[in-house]
């Protein structure tokens, strides 16, 4: 009798310290945002030749080799020759358009909204993307979702357009249709259909592909890729400092933290939780990235950011309830692995 409640104190400690990693992963994707902001700040300080070295490109791009180096060491034996020559053209070409336009393209995207609107703007119009991605696959996967998710769906799309439509009247704003919407929000939101469109493609075409070859192509290929289109429309003086010692040293702190460390929580958080705890953990992280850009930054709310927030995590919430619920549930892609499906369900991460 002793050793089964010793047994099952010990699963339990076991669940619940996956959970706390998952936690602690999602608070440092969470803060990624304020944390680019805030460097880029720190290096609008310490121009070299009037530029910022601690540029939002240079900080992608670095940042994307950081994480890079880290999923080497974690998935390096997963890249051998058997595995890769079972991978078909057909593979090799999902792979290829989920790496332009979720590993290039969004990023770029984001990142580049992150210069022209406040980082809560960036966290909640990006929840159009797991929205998108959910309507495409019921539309495209014939997948079966509850009506509380349907709702809770319904909920966040209208959180994310009121979030745009009541921004306060800036600089940047842009005309669509007669209406004027912001080019960071703008941005984000075209950057969130880029993700669930990749999104699509990799529940649709990629999901018996290991996570580790997965996730290093993708990063390899989309930094290539976005290093060549800075370059085309920014010109060759744009990575001037990508080498500068003053941006590699904040470069490492940003590495070893959000990348590094993050990442390392998440894998082995997922290692020890089910699909839905993690879901039901990530759910959180716009709560965290909203948190960190008050704490970090010193950015207060606005009106519309609590008017949209509050109907996105209420949607977020009917979602959850109603996954909880489904019990009997048959998923298209229930045989993917656990990491993989979760990868592809919580998609951009802020890396």
């Amino acid at each position: 009798m002793i050793v089964i409640k010793f047994r099952g104190r010990s699963r339990l400690i076991r669940r619940v310290s996956g959970q706390v990693y998952l936690w602690l992963a999602i608070f440092i994707f969470g803060a990624s945002s304020a944390v680019t902001r805030k460097l880029t700040e720190i290096g609008a300080r310490h121009f070299i030749d009037g530029r910022n070295p601690i540029s939002l490109c240079n900080v992608l791009f670095v940042g994307n080799l950081c994480a890079l180096m880290v999923m080497l060491l974690i998935y390096n034996r997963q890249w051998n020759k058997a595995t890769l020559a079972q991978l078909s053209k057909k593979d090799w070409a999902g792979l290829t358009a989920v790496a332009i336009l979720s590993g290039a393209l969004a990023p770029g995207l984001i990142f580049q909204a992150l210069s022209l609107t406040g980082v809560n703007n960036v966290i909640l119009v990006g929840r159009l993307e797991p929205t998108l991605a959910l309507a495409l696959s019921v539309w495209l996967l014939k997948e079966r979702i509850g009506f509380g998710e349907f709702i809770g769906a319904i909920a966040a799309f209208t959180g994310v357009i009121l979030t745009i439509i009541l921004q306060p009247p800036g600089s940047d704003m842009m005309n669509m249709g007669g209406w004027q919407l912001g080019l960071g929000e703008f941005l984000v939101a075209l950057g969130s259909i880029t993700l669930a469109i990749s999104t699509i493609i990799g529940k649709k075409y990629l999901t018996h592909i290991p996570l580790g070859i997965y996730s290093i192509f993708r990063t390899a290929l989309g930094t290539v890729i976005f290093f060549f289109i800075a370059l085309l429309l920014y010109g060759r003086d744009h990575f001037a400092d990508v080498l500068s010692p003053f941006l590699w040293q904040w470069m490492f702190l940003y590495g070893g933290v959000i990348v590094v460390i993050g990442q390392s929580f998440w894998i082995i958080g997922l290692k020890s939780s089910t699909v839905s705890t993690a879901s039901l953990v990530a759910s959180f992280t716009p709560i965290a990235g909203i948190m960190a850009a008050y704490f970090i930054l010193g950015e207060v709310p606005t009106m519309a950011q609590y008017l949209g927030g509050s109907l996105i995590m209420l949607g977020i919430f009917l979602s959850q309830v109603s996954k909880s619920r489904q019990t009997s549930y048959k998923s298209p892609i229930a045989s993917t692995p656990t990491e993989q499906k979760v990868e592809m369900d919580i998609g951009f991460k802020g890396l």
